[in-house]
């Protein structure tokens, strides 16, 4: 991760080379649309790591100084110590107004569409989960009973303190997730069957184990919940072929099964693509 944040990299410095990945077939480190900044001593961002992103370093600062090419076409095989069989397609711009302006609003835009991740429970899996959750591409918001519960959260996650959590599963958006873990299992059930009720949200889970399911399941059909309610529910969260049950690592195979849930959403091509300058 950056050390800045790209305005305040943007302003840090007067002369760069912004980087992208103009093209990307086959095996690649990253794909069409990812980009790094490069400075005469710093770098913003990555493009992939490795010797092809040194051979592009080295090109952005040649430019920097007068030379350097404004297309790199890499094969990424053992002629440059790399085995991903791919081949990616680079272009080199140096950074003007217009351009910065341009990049920090499809920043701002790709920070608008992040997926509402809505945690209901800041125990000690939701306080891992928020962590785990902070770094990646989800817009955190953290629902919890307990004023002291919300202490000590990452400044990423949103913060709501209400008596009647269960209501908050109405302001997620679509195409959002709904993670339960509080401390009393009767609110769990209340707040997994409301976000059930919902069939626009793309992910649904529930801490516990094969017997709290069962439970929940007796619980869903006495409200008069459907059986297909319950089959989109992911109970127990993270899956059962790890067993180790520390809450860092419970948030670790969370955060992995959100990323791959979301993944298998998207059926569009990529709108990360840089605008040209």
């Amino acid at each position: 991760m950056p050390d800045l944040p790209l305005p305040a990299f943007l302003a840090a410095h007067p002369r760069m080379i912004l980087i992208e990945i103009a093209e990307a077939k086959g095996s690649t480190p990253r794909e069409a649309g990812a980009f790094m900044m490069v400075t005469e001593n710093a770098i913003w961002g990555t493009i992939g790591g490795g010797q092809f992103e040194y051979m592009a370093i080295d090109n952005a600062r040649a430019m920097l100084a007068g030379g350097g090419d404004g297309m790199m076409d890499i094969p990424l095989g053992p002629e440059i110590g790399q085995c991903c069989g791919g081949r990616t397609l680079l272009s080199f711009h140096l950074m003007t107004p217009v351009l910065a302006e341009k990049l920090e609003s499809r920043m701002r835009s790709e920070e608008e569409d992040r997926p509402a991740v809505y945690l209901f429970g800041a125990g000690h899996v939701g306080r891992a989960l928020a962590r785990a959750l902070a770094p990646l591409p989800f817009a955190v918001t953290v629902v919890e009973t307990r004023a002291e519960a919300l202490e000590d959260l990452p400044a990423e996650a949103e913060k709501h303190l209400t008596a009647m959590p269960e209501a908050s599963v109405d302001k997620i958006p679509a195409n959002g997730a709904a993670i339960v873990l509080t401390h009393d299992h009767a609110l769990d059930f209340m707040i997994a069957g409301r976000a059930l009720a919902r069939t626009d949200l793309a992910y649904v889970g529930m801490i516990g184990s094969a017997t709290k399911r069962a439970t929940f399941a007796r619980w869903l059909k006495r409200e008069g919940g459907e059986e297909a309610m319950l089959a989109r529910l992911v109970l127990p969260i993270g899956g059962s072929t790890v067993k180790d049950k520390r809450p860092a690592v419970i948030a670790a195979l969370v955060a992995a099964e959100l990323l791959a849930a979301y993944a298998a959403r998207q059926d569009q091509p990529s709108k990360r693509q840089v605008p040209s300058a």
